[in-house]
């Protein structure tokens, strides 16, 4: 059974109100508007992580309440409630891990998702743009879900790659091999795509501005 869709809050909530470190302290101690107030400051953050990391076809909003799910229950043992923001990435992350590798399995049994697209998937702005964005996301099924979560953080959500290490609680070393091999493999595929290269070209420029 589909959950009751829940509104995602605009961007513009994640700023204002409380600091991080105050609505930690409300939500342990009970206080009623504690949760709503983390919902609408980092919500949108989650979900557009999530919907770009899962890619069209992905119910992202079933996913981010699960991570606030996840975030709720385990926010009483944060040590540095000043550091929510890093603290509900790195939930976000593990949940997005979990969902890859589990759909790494399901390609491999051959069972249907039979999931619809979720109307605040981020969406290409013509058919063109949709259908290149489809092939991206066929290129990044055969990473891994390391790899994959990675490429997405750096080079869609635009996290540096010390943001990156810390949300994915690995070194920065790491994030730099994950990185390069990940991107390695989507330069050599996009190639031979020449719509895609287009895309590609244009979103590598950016990064190196």
């Amino acid at each position: 059974m589909r959950r009751a869709s829940l509104a995602i809050a605009p961007p513009e909530a994640e700023r204002g109100g409380p600091d991080d470190g105050a609505l930690v302290r409300a939500l342990v101690a009970g206080e009623p508007w504690a949760a709503a107030a983390v919902w609408n400051r980092h919500a949108p953050k989650v979900f557009r992580i999530v919907a770009r990391v899962l890619g069209p076809g992905a119910d992202a909003e079933d996913l981010t309440q699960d991570v606030f799910l996840s975030v709720f229950s385990k926010v009483s043992g944060l040590r540095d409630p000043d550091a929510l923001g890093s603290f509900i990435v790195s939930v976000t992350i593990r949940m997005l891990k979990w969902e890859l590798r589990r759909r790494r399995v399901r390609r491999i049994l051959h069972l249907s998702e039979g999931e619809e697209l979720p109307e605040q998937a981020v969406e290409p702005v013509d058919s063109e743009a949709r259908e290149a964005l489809a092939r991206l996301y066929a290129i990044l099924d055969a990473l891994s879900a390391d790899d994959r979560t990675v490429f997405v953080l750096r080079h869609m959500e635009g996290m540096s790659l010390p943001e990156i290490a810390e949300a994915v609680s690995v070194s920065l070393a790491t994030v730099k091999r994950r990185l390069s091999r990940a991107t390695e493999h989507v330069s050599s595929r996009v190639e031979h795509d020449a719509s895609l290269a287009a895309y590609w070209r244009k979103g590598k420029a950016r990064d190196e501005l």
